[in-house]
């Protein structure tokens, strides 16, 4: 089914992107002499608000001195043909005329001034093939399959001397998007073994995700992983598994490297992992992780005490704990006086701890007073108290946040703008009214996965209906939704996303109870709610299996599942 949903994405990205070409391309040329009367300096600050792709096809060829203004390094250091579009990597090379039109005019009279290459893996051999690249030394390989590997290893290095050249003395960049991490073990480790014999000098390595969900699954047992290791590679940026990987990440396979950032599912019990001795060379850290862990003390800190000689740390994390919150005076006497050479330090602390009496919370400004010794970095906390859990949270981050998940946000949230957040979780025992919701999609712009648990009624809902059916409300936007989950919510808030008066999204994922579906949609016959559920290409639906022989024509384009639970 993702197959599917990836090809219907890339088919409409690619005939709207084809249209949008050849129509900027001709309105361009029958505009040009209006924009010659402009300076080249009105003309760059112009160029600079377009991609390098669009710029370079449109204008190229058009006079000598769009030609002169294109040649410049902004426009053709980096040459990107591939496009994220809903989670997928899309090729903008499919048609016929662009792909042909770069090969045979644009590239090679460019050729000595690119840097940069991204390609979709089936471009790549055309591209690599169509002119020299001398000074070519960052490339980005995207849809990447085992095949396409091993193919490209295998025969374009024995055989293709230009190919061979470019992969193994000028490669020392390689960002790498692999497609489709299900049950690919053997595959995946198949590919990383081949990464360090295809591009030996490589300095850099980015596994790049469409999306936050996706995780490498490594198996860094030595038989599978025989090659993948390296004593040039200084940067590596990568999604994986556990925190069990991550250790594995530093065991010495890579002597040399300083820079880190580590994206983990999860921190949980020890395996037993070999040569975890001091890390003098590593000087910057990030270690993000999206689930609770309860092995803070146990597992973090003696991970972040051998790296003594860190510069720059960021931290993004959820902990459990007995009695205490993590709080300023805790950082500081863990993990900052452990650091001497430590100059920046970001961080987004989400702890949790169970209280039964209320009374004897620290308020905000307790918590802001352990941070007096933190200077020049602005520190943001906020206290929550679950009754019915008697479980008490304590948020505190630097901000402006690098946090890709706010774990929880209820109705103290205190505001700001989150643009690396993907995926949010409303959580409260009070309501959530309709311009709650505004200030979230305000707040993380590139929200991509959204959980709602509130099973209390909005207080102003009657309210608003008795105006005009809620037309006195704005439509609230969510550009990159595309995972809505409302297994835990009230049906006002089923109503808050599938009401098209009230919500606006494209393309999503929903996971929802049966019945509450059926009550909102009024058995799947209501008009309101029609065309939101039409955008529907997933259903998970909880709870009775037994379902109405409507389901499917109201959800047209959703392909249909169930879950025991949510």
């Amino acid at each position: 089914m993702h197959c599917y949903i990836s090809r219907q994405c890339e088919h409409k990205y690619n005939r709207l992107k084809t249209e949008k070409n050849i129509s900027l391309r001709i309105n361009m040329e029958y505009s040009c002499t209006r924009l010659n009367d402009l300076p080249d300096e009105i003309l760059m600050m112009i160029c600079q608000k377009l991609n390098n792709f669009d710029v370079l096809y449109c204008l190229k060829g058009i006079n000598q001195r769009f030609d002169r203004i294109v040649h410049d390094s902004i426009f053709t250091s980096r040459l990107s043909f591939v496009k994220c579009f809903k989670c997928n990597f899309i090729d903008l090379l499919q048609c016929d005329a662009i792909r042909n039109r770069y090969c045979l005019q644009i590239l090679p009279d460019i050729h000595d001034k690119i840097k940069r290459l991204d390609l979709e893996a089936s471009s790549v051999k055309q591209i690599l093939h169509a002119t020299d690249y001398p000074n070519l030394n960052s490339l980005g390989l995207y849809n990447i399959v085992e095949e396409s590997v091993r193919h490209l290893s295998m025969d374009d290095l024995i055989t293709d001397e230009n190919l061979s050249k470019i992969f193994k003395n000028q490669i020392t960049t390689l960002t790498l998007a692999i497609n489709e991490y299900y049950d690919m073990f053997e595959a995946i480790a198949n590919i990383f073994n081949f990464i360090f014999i295809m591009f030996p000098r490589l300095t850099t390595l980015i596994l790049c995700e469409p999306s936050y969900k996706n995780r490498v699954p490594l198996n860094f047992d030595d038989l599978l992983l025989p090659t993948f290791r390296s004593s040039t590679l200084l940067q590596l940026i990568i999604n994986v598994q556990s925190f069990d990987d991550c250790l594995c990440l530093l065991d010495g396979r890579f002597i040399h490297l300083h820079t880190l950032r580590v994206n983990l599912t999860n921190i949980c019990s020890s395996n037993e992992i070999q040569n975890q001795g001091d890390l003098p060379n590593l000087k910057r850290l990030s270690m993000f992780c999206n689930y609770e862990t309860w092995y803070y003390n146990e597992r973090v800190l003696p991970l972040l005490h051998r790296m003594y000689n860190l510069e720059e740390l960021s931290l993004c994390l959820t902990i459990c704990q007995d009695r205490t919150f993590i709080l300023g005076n805790n950082l500081k006497k863990d993990i900052i006086n452990y650091m001497s050479r430590l100059i920046r330090f970001s961080f987004s602390i989400d702890s949790f701890t169970f209280m039964n009496n209320p009374l004897n919370l620290p308020s905000t400004e307790d918590v802001q007073q352990t941070f007096i010794d933190f200077l020049n970095i602005k520190v943001i906390s906020c206290i929550d108290y679950f009754s019915r859990l008697g479980q008490v949270r304590c948020l505190t981050y630097s901000y402006p946040s690098l946090m890709q998940y706010y774990g929880i946000i209820t109705n103290n949230f205190p505001g700001g703008l989150f643009i690396n957040v993907r995926t949010v979780s409303l959580v409260d025992e009070r309501p959530f009214e309709h311009e709650f919701f505004n200030r979230i999609h305000k707040s993380f712009p590139f929200m991509e996965r959204l959980d709602v648990h509130n099973d209390k009624p909005q207080n102003f809902k009657q309210f608003y209906d008795s105006f005009n059916d809620n037309r006195n409300l704005s439509v609230i936007k969510y550009p990159f939704l595309n995972d809505l989950r409302l297994g835990g919510a009230h049906d006002d808030y089923i109503e808050q996303f599938l009401l098209q008066s009230k919500a606006c999204f494209e393309d999503s994922s929903l996971s929802i109870n049966y019945r509450a579906l059926q009550r909102i949609t009024h058995n799947f016959t209501r008009d309101d709610t029609r065309i939101n559920c039409a955008k529907i290409i997933k259903l998970v639906l909880y709870g009775d299996k037994k379902h109405s022989s409507c389901l499917q024509e109201y959800f047209p384009r959703a392909k249909i599942c169930y879950s025991p639970i949510f």
